[in-house]
Order: C-alpha cells, then sequence, then structure tokens
C-alpha cells in the first residue's frame, strides 16, 4: 500500500491516501462503544461535571465564517462568551476536509472511480459529517449549543447546511480594504494572496468574498445572516442582540464583557498561533476600524470600484477615504479610551501570546482558497 500510493506523487495522496486515512478514522469512531452511525445515532460526550451531551446531524450547529481578518474571531469570542455557546479556536482541519472533498466532487473521473468502489456521495456525505461532528464536539469543552469558526468553511455553506439541516451560518464582512491591509501588514499568509502588491490581495479578496456572498445568499436569510464587523464593533448591544435573536439563543449580558473571560476555566480559550488572539483580548473598542486610510498606494485607491466591486455590494463607498461607518455608542468610545490610557496594562495581557506566537511566525502554513 505504501509503495503504491508514494510511487505517483502528491496527487495520489490526495485522492486515495488521505480519503483511505479519513475512512479508517471515521471507521474507528464508527466502532466506538459509546457512539453509532450519525445518521442513526448520536454522539456523546460528556462534561467535567459528569453531565452527557448527545450530539448528531440534525444539531442547531453555528458556523462562523468570512475572510481572515474580517471580524470571525471577534464573532467567535463574544458567542464563546454566552453559557449555552461554545466555538472554540479554529479547528484548521475542516476547511481541507471541505476542499478536499470539492476536488473529489469536481473530477467526474474521481467521482466515478469512487463510486465503482462503491463509495457513492451517500457514503462520502456520512463519513463527512461523521467527521465534522467528532471534530466540533470534542475539540473543546461540551455545551448546550456547538460552534464552529474556520473562515473557509463559508465558501461550502450550502453543502454543510445540506449535511446539517438544522444548522445557521454566520457570514462576517469587513470593508475589504481594512482586511488586506491588516492581511499584509500582519503577515497572514494565503495562498495566491501577494502580500507585497495591495492590488493583488483586493482582486483575490473580492474573488474569495463573492464565493461567500453568494453561498451566503444560496442557503437563504433564515439560515444564514451577514453580519458587517464594523457595526459589530460600533453597536455591539445592538447587533449581539440581531445575532442571538438568529440563533434562538436568550440575551446574556456576558456578551458583553467577553474580555473578562479570557483564558478562564469555563471561559473563552485562546489560540496563542492564531492572528486575532493578542486582539480579542481586549474589550470591544475603535482601534481597527481605519488603520487602512492613507496606506494603500494611490494607482490602487484610484481604481479601488474596478479592483473590488464587492465592497460597493457589501455598502462600502470604494471612493471614500476615510471612510464613514457611522458613530459608536458612547461605552465603545469608552472603551476605547480605556484601552488608550491604559495601555500598559493591555500590552501585558498580550505578551504572553505574542511571544507564543514568534516560534511560528517563520512557519506559518498557508490557507486555501481556490
Amino acid at each position: 500500500m505504501i509503495s503504491f500510493l508514494s510511487g505517483r506523487g502528491p496527487k495520489r495522496w490526495l485522492f486515495y491516501g488521505i480519503p483511505i486515512l479519513i475512512l479508517i478514522m471515521v471507521f474507528q469512531i464508527w466502532n466506538r462503544p459509546c457512539y453509532l452511525a450519525p445518521f442513526g445515532g448520536q454522539h456523546i460526550v460528556m462534561d467535567a461535571g459528569q453531565q452527557l451531551y448527545r450530539y448528531d446531524r440534525m444539531e442547531p450547529m453555528i458556523f462562523i465564517g468570512g475572510m481572515p481578518r474580517s471580524g470571525t474571531t471577534l464573532a467567535r469570542v463574544l458567542l464563546d462568551a454566552h453559557p449555552d455557546i461554545r466555538c472554540g479556536e479554529e479547528t484548521r482541519v475542516l476547511p481541507r476536509l471541505l476542499q478536499m472533498r470539492s476536488q473529489w466532487v469536481k473530477s467526474q473521473k474521481e467521482k466515478i472511480r469512487l463510486e465503482e468502489a462503491g463509495v457513492t456521495m451517500e457514503v462520502l456525505n456520512s463519513a463527512i459529517a461523521a467527521f465534522i461532528v467528532e471534530i466540533v464536539a470534542k475539540h473543546g469543552e461540551p455545551a448546550k449549543r456547538l460552534c464552529n469558526k474556520d473562515p473557509f468553511t463559508m465558501k461550502s455553506a450550502v453543502y454543510l447546511s445540506e449535511l446539517f439541516p438544522q444548522a445557521k451560518f454566520i457570514l462576517m464582512v469587513r470593508d475589504g480594504r481594512a482586511t488586506v491591509h491588516s492581511i499584509i501588514t500582519r503577515k497572514v499568509t494565503i495562498t495566491g494572496f501577494d502580500l507585497s502588491s495591495y492590488r493583488d490581495c483586493l482582486t483575490k479578496w473580492n474573488k474569495a468574498v463573492t464565493i461567500m456572498y453568494n453561498e451566503c445568499k444560496s442557503v437563504g436569510p433564515q439560515r444564514c445572516l451577514m453580519v458587517h464587523y464594523e457595526q459589530l464593533v460600533l453597536h455591539p448591544r445592538v447587533w449581539l442582540d440581531k445575532i442571538l435573536h438568529f440563533l434562538d439563543v436568550p440575551w446574556d449580558d456576558v456578551v458583553l464583557h467577553h474580555e473578562q473571560l479570557i483564558n478562564l476555566p469555563g471561559g473563552i480559550s485562546l489560540s496563542k498561533v492564531e492572528r486575532s488572539s493578542d486582539q480579542v483580548v481586549k474589550p470591544i473598542n475603535l482601534e481597527a476600524l481605519s488603520k487602512w486610510v492613507g496606506q494603500i498606494p494611490e494607482d490602487v485607491v484610484r481604481d479601488m470600484a474596478d479592483i473590488a466591486p464587492m465592497l460597493s455590494t457589501f455598502g462600502y463607498d470604494p471612493k471614500a477615504n476615510p471612510p464613514n461607518y457611522g458613530n459608536p455608542d458612547v461605552w465603545v468610545s469608552n472603551n476605547t479610551l480605556d484601552v488608550a490610557k491604559n495601555e500598559h496594562k493591555w500590552i501585558n495581557k498580550t505578551q504572553a501570546l505574542l511571544k507564543a506566537k514568534k516560534d511560528f511566525q517563520h512557519e506559518d502554513e498557508q490557507e486555501k482558497i481556490d
């Protein structure tokens, strides 16, 4: 088996090796004493208090997606603050699994090969659903509502909506100029993005968010909610109320004070290697809204409407420099003043995360969005 797979290069692994590994993992999941097949049974998880949680494909799962640096981490920590919801860190494996499945489906020859081997779309979907539930349910503490935040899963929202009929989706959108500026300045490596070129990155941003936007529209407004990062920051109470109502989750004031729960037992767990972790240790503030203004080359600013037409689709004025996103709530303005006034306090809170990140900066893994 090893010589057969290794003799034909990486494509051989893509179409045969990796699927075999996934099927072996799913087979092991199905054969554990407390697990049944996901389309007829349940995944059972016990919390620290010995309470059992049962999850299956009818679970009203929450999927948060969008371009990296568009507020997906902020959205997930705000929801993580709610006692009924657990999102947790990015799994990283789900977007890769979904992309791999997409490649199988796109290749007619590969579909025929799989079906001839008895791996029909029904079998494949059942296995993928089992894998997703297992990962989401067990990579963090159990909760009444499970939530997943892997930005590029939104490119597969329609497929996920079919696997999980009760799932709901939150598409985070942000001014593409701010998103790209953050990607470039924070050196977020994404396959195909030239981090030395604002023009290239904005073009790629436009392509990626078009796909996500169309996926959200296809899923429909009853199951996919588009949230503008800027409005969530300016008016968090209003938008969190909308989000929780959309998710059928009761209001809890704790969602407005996520920073008090960071890395506490039973609170919000942050990854030391995710790019946004050092920012969400702070209360909601205005620091990041307009950092991009004056940083984009003049020729790109001049051609902005043509380079990134999705700006207008999302309601942003491509000619506005600086833009007018609106006036913030008073307490958000107060948070911003407090963050600036007590800068050393927040620096100390982020130092541990930033120190850990340095060990990973030279070996960043690239995200695929093809």
